[in-house]
């Protein structure tokens, strides 16, 4: 059997990858011999050159699994169609059956996993091997396994036209409309989860409201027993119930924190799950109608319009600064310390506010387009439109341009130039600045890229969102950000001189509801400049 194209380029890419590994330790080898002296005869620093070889060798090292993983997973797809094409055509379908478990077996004692991981990285595999663009990024070593998994997970419901999309979208410079920010392959597998996945929710050929609904119905809490006397306790939750219970713990645990509190934020926030779980176990009745114990007054319960902590009024002295909210809890009345006092609950948290970002015509109710919910993702149209319509406080409308998709207004209810750059900045960036971090707006403090002191000014150019580790890290290391703008977010340089790009919201135009525009205009044409872009569509929606 002649070999593939694919094979034969993977297998130039791996003895490339190869050839440079062996020049580096050659490299390192005469480093060596150098000896513990602190610089060689032509002037190299031999102890930070031979952390760089490393850093070097892990780079080309992750290359090169990801070009075996590719070989390994088309020789697993042409050892399946093998298999199949030795089979008979009139052979029965209970032949057929048990050649594809047998080769599942063979496969699974080859590879020493289980039979349901061999079909598992079978099924991979083809889905892999049917999108040529992934495939050919995993055989050049651009993209690790894990990162190719994740295109293979997104696009499993797809039909191949929008599966191909989306592929082209991430990984073609040159597509129509690429996506915008940090390319694909460098982003961390989480970060590139969150971006197919929003992708994915505005081009599924069935709208976000129908699989929305569909999955609310499977709503559940699940008890998973654990070593060590230990048990996970998980819920499947409409995604903005889950983020405010997510918000308000974090913002409960980051009020908890002080000199004298021993425990980490993680385990503060895990106690206060679980002691406002326990807190009423007494409780015997529930109204059927309203779902709340009698005499519970509604606001008390975690919903949809609460996003943050207590909305109780503050009993203790707080201060707040452009680098976020800080609580400063001190003794409770009882003189004991708020670490342990098993009423910590009730002390009040910081309140912060959550961008909801909505197509001005899904507002409207016209299109059925995903809005986007910060620290989540997309969410249904008609679940922000319940969010916002309820008067929730705690999230800020933003609308989105119906011509380009920009930012058109942050909805408000104060006008103090701090609050409006914090929210400026919420919406340019998304999440913690930092390669690769997960952090969400609402836990993340607001930070000068160049010092106040050091001739910094206080413009969002010169601003960006760091959570509380990366801003430390930021302070005390060699990490630099690069220059920011208006519409984009820093990237970073870490102390070897390596730079790893910014990542930004991948938006797209909204859609337009039919008979909106003449097939003559586009939408720029048919504004007038005599008003606004929201009136000027206003003036298309409004009859006469």
């Amino acid at each position: 059997m002649e070999i593939s194209a694919g094979t034969r380029t993977g297998m130039e890419a791996i003895y490339a990858t190869v050839a440079a590994l062996t020049a580096l330790d050659a490299e390192d080898a005469a480093l060596a011999s150098v000896g513990a002296s602190a610089v060689a005869g032509d002037g190299v620093d031999v102890l930070q050159r031979a952390y760089e070889i490393r850093l070097e060798r892990m780079g080309l090292e992750k290359k090169l699994e990801a070009q075996a993983a590719a070989r390994k997973a088309r020789s697993v797809v042409e050892a399946s169609d093998l298999q199949q094409a030795m089979i008979p055509p009139d052979a029965p379908l209970h032949d057929r059956t048990y050649t594809e478990i047998s080769t599942v077996e063979e496969i699974a004692g080859i590879l020493t996993i289980s039979s349901g991981a061999a079909s598992g990285f079978i099924t991979q595999s083809r889905q892999m091997c049917a999108l040529p663009p992934v495939l050919d990024a995993l055989s050049m070593g651009s993209l690790s396994w894990q990162q190719a998994r994740i295109f293979a997970d997104e696009t499993e419901a797809l039909d191949h036209p929008a599966a191909a999309a989306l592929v082209e979208h991430f990984l073609d410079p040159d597509a129509p409309n690429p996506a915008r920010g940090c390319p694909a392959t460098g982003l961390v597998p989480a970060r590139l989860r969150a971006r197919l996945r929003g992708w994915r929710e505005r081009h599924h050929p069935e709208s976000i409201e129908k699989r929305h609904h569909k999955s609310a119905a499977d709503r559940r809490v699940e008890f998973t027993p654990d070593r060590d006397g230990m048990a996970w306790i998980s819920a499947y939750l409409p995604a903005d119930q889950a983020l405010a219970i997510s918000n308000d713990l974090t913002a409960t645990a980051r009020g908890l924190q002080g000199e004298n509190e021993t425990r980490t934020l993680t385990q503060l926030k895990t106690d206060d799950f679980a002691r406002r779980l326990l807190t009423n176990r007494g409780a015997t009745a529930i109204d059927r109608s309203t779902g709340l114990v009698p005499g519970e007054a509604p606001e008390k319960i975690i919903g949809l319009a609460t996003l943050v902590g207590s909305d109780e009024t503050a009993t203790v002295a707080s201060t707040c600064s452009d680098a976020g909210t800080q609580v400063d809890h001190g003794l409770s009345t009882d003189g004991t310390d708020p670490g342990t006092n098993p009423a910590t609950g009730k002390v009040p948290t910081p309140r912060a506010d959550v961008l909801v970002t909505v197509p001005f015509f899904a507002l409207l109710g016209l299109t059925d387009e995903p809005a986007e919910l910060d620290g989540y993702g997309p969410i249904p149209a008609s679940m922000a439109r319940k969010l916002l319509a309820d008067g929730a406080e705690s999230f800020r409308r933003v609308l989105l341009d119906p011509s380009d998709g920009t930012p058109l207004e942050i909805g408000r209810t104060s006008y103090r130039l701090t609050k409006a750059m914090k929210k400026a900045l919420q919406l340019r960036d998304g999440k913690c600045t930092f390669s690769g971090c997960n952090n969400n707006s609402l836990d993340n403090e607001a930070d000068h890229l160049t010092a106040w002191q050091h001739g910094g000014t206080t413009g969002i150019s010169n601003l960006a969102q760091l959570c509380p580790k990366h801003h430390r890290l930021k302070h005390n290391s060699g990490w630099e950000p690069t220059a920011a703008t208006k519409h984009e977010p820093p990237g970073w340089t870490s102390p070897t001189g390596r730079h790893y790009q910014a990542e930004q919201p991948d938006r797209e135009p909204p859609q337009w509801p039919p008979g909106i525009l003449s097939t003559e205009a586009s939408p720029p044409e048919i504004y007038s400049s005599a008003h606004s872009p929201l009136e000027n569509v206003l003036l298309q929606l409004l009859p006469g």
